[in-house]
This record gives structure tokens, sequence and C-alpha cells, in this order.
């Protein structure tokens, strides 16, 4: 297996992670509220919505770093695929 192609399965790799932590970030985003007016009698639901705003912080940090390996990942493999078509432009083999 060439550099290129583990380079290319990587890059697959860590845009599939990034895609599953965003969809995982879109579902418990759906329980979180921007306002929450509640009485004594709902404080119960004060400790589940600071649960949910700790999971999308958590999660948001998660989906940054995958798309930034991800954004990284897939500017080399472009970086090396030009410069192969540039040597075979040229007469060479890469």
């Amino acid at each position: 297996m060439s550099l290129f192609t583990l380079l290319l399965v990587l890059w697959g790799a860590v845009t599939l992670a990034f895609l599953a932590v965003m969809a995982w970030k879109s579902l418990i985003g759906m329980r979180e509220e921007d306002v929450v007016i509640l009485d004594p009698a709902e404080s119960h639901l004060v400790a589940e919505q600071q649960h949910v705003i700790a999971t999308m912080l958590r999660l948001t940090r998660w989906a940054k770093t995958f798309g930034f390996a991800s954004l990284g990942l897939m500017i080399v493999v472009g970086g090396i695929y030009a410069y192969k078509g540039y040597l075979a432009f040229n007469g060479q083999t890469p």
C-alpha cells in the first residue's frame, strides 16, 4: 500500500469520525433550550440542562479537532495529488 493510499484511508476515517461527531452533536443539541424559565417545582430540570450544555461543549471540542485534522489531511492529499500530476505532465514518473 502506498503512502498516498494510506493517507486517503486515514483522511476518510477522520472525516467519517467528524461527521459522526457532528451528527451526535445535532441530536444532543435538539434538547438544548436557549432560555429556560423554571419555577421551583421544576428545579431538577436545571441539572439536566447543564448536563446537555456540558456535553455540547465537549462535542464541540471533538468536532473542531476532527474537522481541522480532516482539513489538514485533505490539503496534504491534495498536494501529493497535484505533485504527482505535475510530474506526470512533465513526463517524469511519479
